[in-house]
């Protein structure tokens, strides 16, 4: 009793500490959000009015109005649904292979795949986007679907789950008649969903947040997404700040519903996957 006494003190302080960093670390989305509610004079204006004394919406109307801006948000969501969909499809496939399959050369081909993650996206703009001009995709949101598919890391993760499943589960299956499509589909794949989960978020938010990319394969305006479309408003000589931070908060808007809505995922695959039985 007198060491849970003793504890309490510390704990109140802890979480006193752990609120204080938590709101510390949300005061720059509260500034985002509340400048663009003001007019260009004031959110440069010292000492700044942290409250807005008279709030609009005209910013986000003007964006919306003056920019295709549903149509960039558009292309985002496309291009980041579609992409982490086929990273999903591949990557667990591949995962299951490396994982419960035995094959020649295994290991050395796996070691590849994570190798492959030491290379910088940066070093392959160029060649890839050669292949992405042969293939007559620049411009187009084909151009930033497919090369986001081919990655490692979704087949390095999600290795991870398949490993923690025992082989005699699959064993079981094989010896009732099953097939091996239809243990990895009806099987092994209910029991990493978690992983496919954070995987989804995880690949989401990168292909969303691809800004270079996208920037060099959509060179015409109805072929930007919103990430490069905002830039530009950033890039502009009007120095309308509200305007620009208006544009800033509706790119971010999508990546924080994510966030709310499927953190749970988040965390359990995570957590799930970084335990092996």
């Amino acid at each position: 009793m007198k060491k849970k006494i003793k504890r309490e003190p510390v704990d109140i302080a802890a979480n006193i500490v752990v609120a204080f960093f938590a709101i510390l670390n949300l005061f720059p989305l509260y500034w985002l959000f509340t400048s663009s509610l003001k007019n260009s004079a004031d959110v440069v204006k010292m000492p700044p009015d942290w409250i807005p004394k008279s709030p609009t919406f005209s910013n986000y109307i003007d964006v919306f109005q003056n920019q295709p801006a549903l149509r960039w948000a558009f292309n985002s969501i496309v291009v980041s649904l579609v992409a982490t969909v086929g990273v999903i499809i591949v990557s667990s496939l591949a995962a299951y292979a490396f994982s419960k399959l035995e094959f020649k050369g295994k290991n050395i081909i796996f070691l590849m795949f994570i190798s492959s993650l030491m290379i910088p996206k940066e070093v392959m703009i160029v060649p890839l986007y050669r292949i992405i001009q042969n293939f007559n995709m620049a411009n187009k949101l084909s151009g930033m679907i497919w090369p986001n598919v081919a990655t490692a890391f979704g087949v390095f993760m999600l290795k991870g789950f398949f490993d923690t499943i025992h082989n005699s589960l699959r064993e079981a299956a094989i010896i009732d008649g099953a097939s091996e499509f239809q243990i990895f589909y009806k099987i092994m794949l209910p029991v990493v969903k978690p992983g496919i989960g954070a995987l989804f978020i995880l690949n989401f938010v990168q292909v969303w947040n691809d800004y270079l990319w996208q920037l060099v394969v959509g060179q015409e305006k109805s072929a930007k997404t919103l990430m490069v479309g905002i830039a530009t408003l950033m890039q502009d000589l009007n120095p309308n700040f509200a305007y620009k931070m208006a544009g800033a908060t509706v790119a971010a808007i999508p990546m924080l519903l994510m966030f709310i809505f499927f953190q749970q995922y988040f965390t359990r695959g995570i957590t799930i996957g970084s335990v092996k039985e």
